[in-house]
């Protein structure tokens, strides 16, 4: 969504954020070239097509996907959704078991307005080109009322699927069915308390950790069967307007996304634990964008508690508007 503090967020962020616009294999963050693509508010990397990141705009575009080459930051494949109705506020995108795409058109910027909202799944495509999918469509209740979100994760292993909805003051890990159904209503349950602002959420490639990113930080999870402890803070980058993450396909980074065009991927070593197999220690402790992973990180951390303290501030001041 556009917010009236990500100007002023924009603005003490100008010049800041500069990085090399292409890398090899996205490991060092890419640029979207797409002019159509405004509004990227979620990200997740490719089970199929190596390199390649599917990403959607949040409202106002219609039922369609992205997937980005991060070698070129050159969108490869447009998919058009067939079978559901409608978007409305699509804020996230996740990838499952057997290669099941999920999509979450799970904002609600009124906080009740919507007495439900959906969940689209989707096949990944085998080959990439422009085509049109047929999407299956669920619809989506919490067991304790309406409210905003901007995170969806599927689990890697078990496929369930989970919402994280978005609190300023903190929200909660929502627990799906064990399968969703398509002929009546998915109700989801709050299961543990997330302590942030959530934009979006990943799950590690193995399922062991749960990555929470928001404006101005992110939390690192341990994750047990819907069970969640808080391992870390995350060294999350500075952004205009910080709206997605997603781990690498192999669970070496984090890539985190931001909104607005020619917008920034930017990748950042991931906490240990969480990556497909087991990965020879780091003799520089460095992500290739030169930013110290784990808890490190103080003098970034101290600009990025300034910038955040002076955004909040200014978003506080303003009337928020879609």
């Amino acid at each position: 969504m556009r917010r009236p503090f990500a100007l002023l967020a924009g603005a003490l962020l100008a010049g800041a954020c500069a990085l090399p616009a292409h890398a090899a294999d996205g490991d060092r963050g890419f640029t979207i070239e797409d002019p159509r693509i405004t509004e990227s508010s979620g990200l997740a990397a490719s089970h199929l097509h190596p390199g390649v990141y599917w990403t959607h705009n949040d409202s106002d575009d219609g039922p369609y996907l992205y997937a980005v080459d991060s070698r070129t930051g050159k969108t490869v494949a447009t998919l058009t959704l067939r079978g559901i109705g409608a978007p409305r506020d699509v804020e996230a995108i996740s990838i499952g078991p057997d290669d099941q795409i999920y999509v979450g058109d799970i904002g609600d910027n009124f906080h009740g307005r919507w007495p439900y909202v959906w969940i689209y799944r989707l096949p990944e495509p085998k080959i990439l080109k422009d085509q049109t999918v047929t999407a299956t469509q669920y619809v989506v209740k919490y067991s304790d009322g309406p409210r905003d979100a901007e995170s969806l994760v599927v689990h890697p292993k078990t496929g369930r699927v989970y919402i994280i909805d978005k609190n300023e003051d903190g929200g909660h890990l929502y627990e799906g069915p064990a399968q969703l159904t398509s002929s009546g209503t998915n109700l989801f349950r709050p299961v543990a308390p997330v302590d942030l602002w959530a934009t979006d959420a990943a799950f590690s490639p193995n399922g062991r950790q749960l990555a929470v990113r928001g404006y101005f930080g992110g939390i690192s999870y341990d994750f047990d069967g819907g069970r969640i402890k808080k391992l870390d803070r995350l060294n999350v980058p500075l952004q205009g307007q910080g709206e997605s993450v997603s781990y690498s396909a192999d669970g070496t980074k984090l890539m985190y996304g931001s909104e607005g065009a020619q917008s920034q991927v930017r990748a950042v070593d991931a906490p240990e634990g969480g990556a497909v197999a087991s990965k020879s220690p780091s003799t520089g402790g460095s992500s290739a964008s030169g930013e110290k992973t784990g808890g490190g990180g103080l003098k970034t951390g101290a600009v990025l508690l300034a910038l955040g303290a002076a955004a909040v501030f200014g978003m506080r001041m303003m009337r928020r508007k879609k």
